[in-house]
């Protein structure tokens, strides 16, 4: 008896092998890498806007004397004293409002690019946490700096012990975004191996 067309179809049909979806890690991390190198483009800008731009035009209002957040050796009551001199009130106004917004800004979308950056690229939990630690304490140091500096400018005379906490910040979040830009270096150039991502040839992902 000749076979009906709905059973050959059913007879070829049961060799046939079910597609499989495939895994949405790889999306994952390609939608990851997208807005990490938004956010690195992002934090660039702000860098170059806040310290090179913004705060080097600050100067013109100071006599010439150079912000303290550029300060990289740090200052003193003296030094603060003569910008405060230096500086009027509309002046020092417009260094806190840098504070609050490009100040604000840069440390925290650049945190937010260095620590996806180590997300995406390190396995190891132990590491992990190694390598975000600067980057957390550069965003703390950061804005407690811009509170600080805007503090002793803000005194008639400035407190010894207020300016020498400011600059301890300067200094520290100068040498944290060192750290940080070598802890970003070291997520990416690593071994696998020693970073634990996936396909590595390594029997423990996660320390």
């Amino acid at each position: 008896m000749a076979k009906t067309r709905a059973q050959i179809a059913r007879k070829h049909a049961t060799g046939t092998p079910v597609p499989v979806a495939p895994p949405s890690g790889g999306s994952r991390k390609d939608n990851g890498s997208l807005v990490l190198v938004a956010a690195a483009v992002a934090s660039l800008f702000l860098f170059w806007y806040l310290h090179l731009l913004t705060l080097g035009q600050m100067t013109q209002l100071s006599d010439g004397l150079t912000m303290p957040d550029m300060l990289v050796g740090g200052y003193d009551a003296g030094y603060v004293e003569r910008l405060r001199g230096a500086m009027d009130d509309d002046a020092r106004g417009q260094l806190s409002y840098l504070h609050r917004t490009a100040g604000t800004l840069f440390p925290l979308i650049f945190a937010f690019a260095w620590l996806l950056l180590v997300q995406l690229n390190v396995g190891r939990r132990w590491l992990r946490w190694l390598l975000w630690s600067p980057v957390i304490l550069f965003t703390v140091a950061d804005l407690w700096e811009n509170v600080a500096i805007d503090t002793v400018l803000a005194q008639a005379v400035p407190e010894p012990g207020a300016v020498a906490l400011a600059s301890v910040l300067t200094v520290s979040r100068w040498i944290l975004l060192a750290l940080s830009l070598m802890a970003g270096a070291a997520a990416v150039f690593l071994p696998r191996r020693l970073r634990g991502v996936p396909g590595a040839d390594t029997t423990a992902r996660t320390g």
